[in-house]
């Protein structure tokens, strides 16, 4: 037999036929961008360590919510910096504070436009920690209460969608029972379940000024070598009234959003954080690589894992490419 009697190549033989036979495909209405929301009018500033990222105060936050919703993204997820820092993180739930304000801007601006709140403390306490800090650890429920506070002022604010990134134990049902007792029953929950403690944060921790003051945060996020426990986190958080969870990161956890697709009956987000995405970047600056091709490839493979929503701060140049 001088031949194969099955040749793959056939199904590769063009574009055409590429497209045809293609099982998984990215799409524009997976995308999440996530935006940085600081205090003040008219503030536009760089965000030195992640390309094409600003802080934005809430007018301007509210003009590139509308260039999003502009091309076809239909979701965003905001981050917030304190105008001054406790141990307690008490800017994070006030009602004039960054997140809030923004949320208000945007809903007036575009209103259908989905807004996603990250719900954490580490940007707005002294310790940098997630968490409330008492006598050196982290006092797991006391900050439940404080991530149901904050959670509540952004649903009277006008998000759409409460995503707490804490990792602290039970924080999904405080979070859920403190909306539902306020009349929020249609405010979602996205819930950050299986987060891990990745070396791939650090440009992001520079960019909300979030790194901890001591020690790590490994006794409370995820251990990069633990993929059952990530199943167990996702159950819990679902039973607790999760409607959406979030694999993160996402390139090098592949493994772990397949297994949180085929186990679980709901939609599945991954974050391709900022390590992940400054890692391509930095290779297209040095020549290694093609920076457009390399992050749609990248995009492309988390959607393959079984991502449903991708969070991604390169939305808007991947939106760009999909649109042409």
């Amino acid at each position: 037999m001088g031949f194969p009697e099955h040749r793959m190549r056939r199904l590769r033989s063009s574009d055409a036929m590429r497209r045809l036979v293609r099982r998984s495909s990215l799409s524009i209405d997976d995308l999440v961008y996530p935006l940085f929301a600081c205090v003040g009018e008219g503030v536009k500033e760089p965000i030195e360590s992640m390309d094409g990222c600003f802080h934005l105060s809430p007018d301007l936050i509210a003009v590139e919510a509308a260039e999003v919703v502009s091309m076809g993204i239909p979701a965003i997820l905001l981050f917030g910096l304190p105008e001054k820092k406790d141990e307690s993180g008490s800017d994070a739930w006030a009602e004039n504070g960054a997140v809030q304000q923004s949320i208000k801007r945007i809903k007036d601006a575009v209103p259908d436009l989905l807004v996603i709140t990250d719900v954490c403390l580490c940007a707005y306490t002294t310790t940098g920690h997630c968490g409330v800090v008492k006598n050196g650890r982290i006092d797991n429920d006391a900050t439940c209460e404080l991530l149901a506070k904050t959670a509540l002022s952004h649903a009277q604010a006008g998000a759409d969608i409460i995503a707490p990134s804490d990792m602290m134990d039970g924080r999904v049902g405080y979070i859920r029972q403190c909306l539902e007792q306020n009349g929020f029953h249609d405010t979602g929950i996205m819930s950050y379940a299986a987060k891990y403690a990745s070396a791939f944060y650090g440009p992001f921790r520079d960019a909300v000024h979030s790194a901890p003051q001591f020690g790590d945060r490994k006794t409370y996020q995820m251990d990069p070598a633990s993929s059952d426990q990530a199943m167990q986190e996702i159950a819990l958080d679902i039973e607790e009234g999760a409607d959406i969870v979030m694999v993160k990161p996402a390139l090098c956890f592949l493994d772990v959003i397949q297994r949180a697709k085929a186990r679980f009956d709901c939609p599945i987000a991954a974050y391709f954080v900022s390590g992940e995405y400054m890692m391509i970047n930095a290779a297209a600056k040095a020549g290694l690589l093609e920076q457009e091709t390399a992050m749609m490839e990248a995009l492309t493979c988390i959607k393959r894992a079984g991502a449903d929503i991708i969070i991604t701060y390169a939305a808007k140049t991947a939106s760009k490419l999909l649109g042409a």
